[in-house]
């Protein structure tokens, strides 16, 4: 059934002049579930998240082939507008981003420039948004604050707050964990579990634990190549590609 896929890509090729990146792919992800990409440096991964909200096309030279469907429509037909895509498909990236102001103005920062103004419903944004990506107990009393003053754990839960705030509709998280310690892990980690009942969320992991732990559905890629996608404990226990196998198991990566 179509109503059960957020996203669909279709015969999906990627180039950056001349060079190929990602090979006639095709996958379906489901809605309000979470789906781990994994694969070794190099398999096209971030540039699949990127291209699902269009971010590629800012490098120079990008070509896409095939297409993208949200909600069974083409991210790509001509009357799409990019930003109002980036609000429905927001990512956050390895390395956190705080804006170099406080830590309300951080979270608040995407409303204001949709015209919010009213203190009451910006208020109610932020604290929201903190909840929801468990921030707000260790925030709550220091949210004039400058951002850059947080531990990296915290800023990066801050840009997955930042997302939020703006209501999408789809989360991409490009190894949000590569760079934290094992607690703040965790407090990310329990946070995916519990927000994949209101959005769609497509991770690439920082191990195959962290896919193992939080995945509904994963997927392997190799080479820019889809190589295969399943449940998660299917994936894991019992690959059907020996590719999969070898890398699971740690014979190459």
């Amino acid at each position: 059934m179509q109503d059960q896929y957020k996203i669909n890509i279709r015969d999906m090729s990627f180039f950056i002049e001349k060079k190929q990146i990602i090979y006639d792919l095709n996958l379906d992800i489901r809605t309000n579930e979470i789906l781990s990409i994994f694969g070794p440096a190099g398999s096209g991964i971030t540039t699949l998240l990127r291209a699902l909200n269009r971010l590629n096309e800012l490098i120079p030279g990008a070509r896409i082939e095939g297409d993208i469907l949200l909600d069974g429509k083409s991210v790509y037909r001509k009357e799409v507008v990019l930003t109002e895509l980036r609000r429905k498909i927001g990512m956050v990236f390895d390395v956190p981003t705080p804006l170099p102001m406080s830590i309300f103005d951080n979270i608040a920062y995407g409303a204001r420039l949709k015209g919010e103004k009213n203190k009451k419903v910006l208020s109610d944004i932020v604290e929201r948004a903190l909840k929801e990506a468990a921030l707000w107990d260790e925030v709550k009393n220091r949210l004039k604050t400058s951002a850059l003053a947080l531990s990296g754990g915290q800023q990066q839960r801050l840009c997955i707050a930042r997302v939020l705030a703006l209501e999408p509709e789809v989360i991409l998280l490009d190894r949000p964990c590569s760079g934290l310690d094992p607690i703040s892990t965790a407090k990310i980690e329990d946070s995916l579990t519990q927000l994949k009942e209101r959005f769609t969320i497509i991770l690439a992991p920082h191990n195959l634990q962290q896919a193992g732990r939080v995945s509904d559905y994963v997927a392997f890629m190799l080479m820019g190549e889809l190589i295969e996608t399943g449940k998660n404990d299917d994936i894991f226990a019992n690959p059907k590609d020996q590719r999969t196998s070898d890398y699971i198991t740690g014979r190459f990566g």
